[in-house]
């Protein structure tokens, strides 16, 4: 057995500060503006304030300090002979000591969601959910959404220890109620079965995002039977299986208010054959109808097209694209004919649609109408005159104009914008967006419609051919707009 002594300086070499720490103060000394952060296989030199020593050498002194022999301390008190004991000096008051938050506090919040975003390629489960337990920043950083792009909940990896059913459900429902309102979107690979008990654990969901996301038809059409009854609100991008979908939508969700089919990014050429009447009285709440970006055209309904009971309760219709497509007066009776309550109209890119069509819509009180060509005008052959029929039956209530791209004359956009040049005072304070980019307005119309609409707050005049040099941008907020009228004004030839 070895000697007590021998025990005690093992003891003490074993928590005395190591020896290889002796650069830490000659890298970093204190007072220098630079403090230094070690891991395992890095030193870091960091500007700006930290501690002289790293922590665990700071711990193992203190542990030294405690370990030396009970002797040693009261010699260093012990008075001499003879001597009178000198007056105890007055205690200082001690500095405020700041606890030490660790090197991974200290570490930017920008580096660490770039060496978080390293780490979960393939996911971000099960890393993000240890690292949100490190501490707060790290916890800040594994929160943020940018991290957030790709999760499987698919069944342990191999060799791992599979939980018994009762308990793998339990956990991936108790998953799926923070994933859903936090972090879920672009799921890949969802199946059925996950679906059903999705709706059947959550009795209380309405809605349901699947845009951008591989998910099976037979999946979705299994969740629309069964919860179809309380969806509200349902987001799809067009794919070969977007018909089964619609086709259990039809029978399975009249309470719904929102719908919304877009496509993803790869572009699909083949057009989705809409069942419009079919529709019509299988989503008789419909509120809100989004076709965005989608080549569609109604479904042939045979010979003679018996009208739908329409949409009563629609207040939006969006049927935006870039490319060309098969919406006409005919087609858009038939989505409108029963729409009274419409108060937004979002046609850009149907250059099929005339305003003497729009003109024949039950709707009243439309606050946004959307006709804008971009990028398509230079190539096809517009209608020049019947603007005026848009403003004179919506000019009272329009808060949103778009006529970007069309092919009006200067004397038909004259008459058209006349309309907000109203009658009575405060009757057309409405109106506050109007785009005219690469229209043919002049000069005098715009000054005319800016100083009757003192409400405007955007109006864009890009590539007006007949506005003078230097005027022709997007103007936003009153200040711009007012200067834009003053620069039109003087630009105006005096009156003779």
């Amino acid at each position: 057995m070895a000697p007590a002594g021998a025990r005690r300086t093992r003891r003490a070499v074993r928590f005395a500060p190591p020896a290889e720490n002796w650069w830490w103060d000659r890298l970093a000394p204190s007072g220098s503006g630079y403090h230094l952060l070690q891991s395992d296989s890095m030193l870091l030199v960091i500007p700006g304030p930290g501690p002289a020593r790293p922590r665990g050498q700071r711990r193992a002194a203190r542990r030294a300090k405690r370990l030396r022999p009970p002797g040693s301390r009261a010699a260093e008190t012990k008075a001499k002979p003879g001597a009178s004991p000198a007056p105890a000096p007055a205690p200082a008051p001690a500095p405020q000591q700041v606890p030490d938050p660790g090197w991974g506090d200290r570490i930017p919040l920008e580096i660490l969601l770039q060496i978080f975003g390293l780490l979960v390629v393939d996911g971000p489960m099960p890393f993000l959910g240890r690292a949100a337990r490190v501490c707060r920043r790290w916890h800040e950083a594994a929160s943020h959404p940018v991290l957030w792009h790709t999760l499987t909940l698919s069944p342990p990896l191999a060799g791992r220890r599979a939980k018994s059913g009762a308990k793998a459900e339990k956990k991936l429902l108790a998953s799926l109620q923070w994933l859903m309102p936090n972090r879920l979107s672009d799921c890949h690979g969802v199946t059925p079965d996950t679906l059903i008990m999705l709706a059947r654990a959550c009795p209380q969901l309405h809605s349901l995002d699947l845009q951008h996301s591989m998910v099976e038809s037979t999946a979705v059409v299994s969740f629309l039977e069964e919860a179809g009854p309380r969806m509200r609100k349902l987001w799809l991008t067009y794919g070969s299986q977007t018909t089964a979908i619609l086709g259990a939508l039809l029978g399975s969700c009249p309470q719904l208010q929102v719908l919304e089919v877009s496509t993803g990014i790869n572009d699909n050429h083949t057009a989705l054959q809409l069942p419009v009447e079919a529709l019509q009285r299988g989503c008789p709440r419909l509120q809100v109808l989004r076709l965005l970006n989608l080549m569609w055209l109604p479904k042939p309904s045979g010979r003679a097209v018996t009208p739908g009971p329409g949409f009563p309760s629609l207040e939006e219709l969006c049927l935006a694209s870039s490319t060309c497509n098969f919406v006409t007066n005919e087609v858009l009776d038939r989505l409108l004919h029963g729409s009274p309550n419409l108060r937004l109209l979002d046609l850009r890119g149907c250059l099929r649609v005339t305003p003497a069509g729009l003109c024949e819509l039950p709707c009243q009180e439309l606050e946004e109408l959307h006709l804008g060509l971009y990028g398509m005008s230079d190539r096809l052959t517009l209608a020049k005159e019947g603007s005026p029929l848009l403003t004179q039956k919506w000019g009272h209530t329009l808060r949103e104009l778009d006529l970007c791209g069309q092919g009006f004359s200067e004397k038909d956009l004259e008459q058209a914008l006349a309309a907000f040049s109203g009658t009575s005072v405060g009757s057309h304070l409405a109106l506050c967006s109007l785009n005219l980019r690469g229209t043919r307005v002049t000069p005098s119309t715009v000054s005319s419609v800016i100083s009757n609409c003192p409400g405007l707050r955007y109006l864009n005049l890009e590539s007006c051919r007949c506005l003078p040099r230097g005027l022709k941008r997007a103007y936003r907020g009153p200040e711009e707009i007012r200067w834009c009228l003053e620069q039109l004004l003087t630009s105006l030839p005096a009156p003779s």
